[in-house]
């Protein structure tokens, strides 16, 4: 589990295919890394299974399998890309973001820059099955960054990036057509969820659901 709070962005050094898979390295200062644990690498989290010291950091290496490759942009990166990378919560740790699985659920392209004054508004799209999760206030992660969805119109949603996230990541850097890791609102896919099963088949205790359901869209939380 993580918050989509960006500790350190490091950098895609190696990409070994290893048949519908693939093994990557990363360069990190975060460490040092411990063997099996998770780190969200843009968002998708990955398993270290092994690292060794380079350069003042790290460099720990991860497997991927083929749905992560198809999914993410990890198959895709250049290597020498920057990456953003976050450590998996620990507990009794300050939450100073929404709870964020790493596990994408697909792709959001870039389609428009906007700037605010010191703030910079991103726009992207994304296919329907992704955006039926976004909600004006709601939460939403974009390769591995925790944000606030701005505006939602169709399939497309914005954000705007304080100051500080410009600095402190690279999505200050992304241009129309970009595409990044997209991770939307866990309580909403689970809610989601709910709903279908509820609208598939009655049950005994069906009617406090629906009705509790009602009262959280009525209050904007659907």
């Amino acid at each position: 589990m993580f918050t989509g709070l960006v500790e350190d962005v490091g950098k895609l050094l190696t990409r070994e295919v290893r048949g519908p898979s693939a093994r990557l390295g990363i360069a990190t200062m975060l460490g040092p890394p411990v063997m099996g644990e998770s780190f969200a690498v843009d968002g998708a989290c990955l398993t270290v299974d092994a690292f060794r010291p380079s350069g003042g950091g790290w460099v720990f290496e991860a497997d991927c399998s083929a749905e992560t490759l198809q999914v993410t942009t990890l198959g895709s990166h250049a290597l020498g890309s920057p990456v953003h990378l976050e450590r998996a919560l620990a507990v009794g740790a300050r939450l100073g973001g929404p709870f964020v699985a790493g596990h994408v659920d697909g792709i959001a392209v870039a389609e428009n820059r906007q700037h605010l004054g010191d703030a910079l508004k991103l726009t992207f799209s994304t296919e329907a099955r992704h955006a039926r999760f976004m909600v004006e206030k709601g939460s939403v992660a974009l390769a591995g960054v925790s944000l606030t969805v701005n505006e939602v119109q169709g399939d497309r949603f914005s954000i705007v990036l304080i100051p500080h996230s410009q600095r402190g990541t690279r999505l200050a850097d992304a241009r129309p057509g970009d595409r990044l890791n997209l991770e939307t609102d866990l309580l909403a896919r689970y809610v989601a969820r709910l709903l279908e099963t509820q609208a598939g088949g009655a049950s005994a205790t069906a009617g406090h659901d629906v009705s509790l359901l009602s009262k959280l869209r009525g209050s904007g939380y659907l």
